[in-house]
């Protein structure tokens, strides 16, 4: 008889447990092991005050956010993106709300496909601040249309910017990073770069290359404990990465503004982009739900995964070419930021 109730009071605790786990899963923003770190972790205000900062693709949405959020902290930064205009106004601001002064941020205007730059603005910022202690691959363009209207200028322009310019600006920072033996390089890539999505199959592709280059890298850099490679996957964010994406020719952009009020605020999204960086985890996943989800039944049930992704496949596709947000098929409302 006490055998059977120790049974029975282990078979509860473990449907317990199960049960916290998925309603920790239903409200979450981030796996799990991101919101262990955020509750038990290392701030990004203990780890990363004092440290030099190079972020591509500085002058909107995550980037632009990053950059108010570790000038806040006390970090020194280095903003590159190709409008000047643009990094001179997050300048600007990132003076007005923290104690940095005008030498502590450099803007580096920077395109990432103009490879031939990239050496000379590397050493440009070493020698203003004698090192890099954190790359950010932030730069990057996405798509929205079907493969089967897409010319193929759009997968060799987003393969060239995506991929081989981050591959290239890493190249160029990671011997100044082994030298020191010190470093993190901290790759944006997305959802798109561990499943795929209709309308995305160009910038898919480019994510999915970013992650296989630095989960390589990664292991190539056993040997330097102290260097940290880190993909971020970000799912929708506020931002204007659908605004400027790509269509049917690489020239051509949306154009079109779109409700974003389903998306993740960019702020809570840079913070936990901030906190895995703080406690240098590998791969991290930051999204609202019902994503979050969806990236464990992709993980884990891939058959489920792929099943409801043929069918909200088909509704993102509709609500493209009706004008709706292709983002919004499987979101709910949020407040906007």
């Amino acid at each position: 008889m006490e055998v059977v109730t120790c049974l029975l009071f282990a078979v509860l605790g473990c449907l317990l447990y199960l049960l916290v786990q998925l309603v920790r899963i239903s409200k979450a923003d981030g796996d799990l092991t991101l919101l262990w770190a955020e509750r038990f972790g290392s701030s990004p205000e203990s780890k990363l005050r004092g440290s030099v900062v190079w972020i591509t693709g500085a002058s909107s949405g995550i980037g632009e956010e990053l950059c108010y959020q570790l000038a806040k902290i006390g970090a020194s930064l280095i903003l590159s993106a190709r409008r000047e205009a643009e990094l001179q106004r997050v300048k600007k601001k990132c003076l007005e709300i923290s104690n940095l002064e005008d030498k502590d941020l450099l803007i580096i205007p920077l395109d990432l496909t103009e490879r031939s730059t990239h050496q000379a603005a590397t050493d440009q910022i070493i020698k203003h601040f004698g090192r890099i202690d954190i790359l950010v691959n932030n730069s990057g363009r996405s798509q929205r249309s079907l493969f089967v209207d897409t010319g193929l200028d759009v997968y060799q322009g987003l393969m060239e910017l995506n991929y081989i310019g981050t591959v290239s600006i890493t190249k160029h920072v990671l011997p100044h990073m082994i030298e020191r033996r010190k470093g993190k390089i901290i790759t944006i890539s997305s959802i798109t770069g561990l499943i795929g999505v209709p309308l995305s199959t160009g910038y898919a592709a480019s994510k999915h290359a970013l992650q296989g280059f630095f989960n390589s890298l990664r292991v190539e850099m056993g040997a330097y404990p102290d260097i940290a490679v880190l993909n971020v996957c970000p799912g929708p964010v506020q931002s204007k990465v659908v605004e400027n994406a790509c269509t049917e020719e690489y020239k051509t952009s949306v154009g079109t503004k779109t409700d974003q009020s389903h998306k993740m605020a960019t702020d809570r999204c840079v913070r936990l982009l901030l906190i895995a960086a703080a406690n240098d985890l590998k791969e991290t996943w930051i999204s609202d739900q019902p994503y979050l989800i969806l990236y464990y039944l992709w993980q884990y049930a891939p058959t489920w995964g792929w099943w409801l992704t043929q069918k909200g496949g088909q509704k993102r596709i509709q609500n493209f070419k009706s004008g709706i947000d292709a983002d919004s098929t499987f979101a709910f409302s949020k407040k906007t930021s």
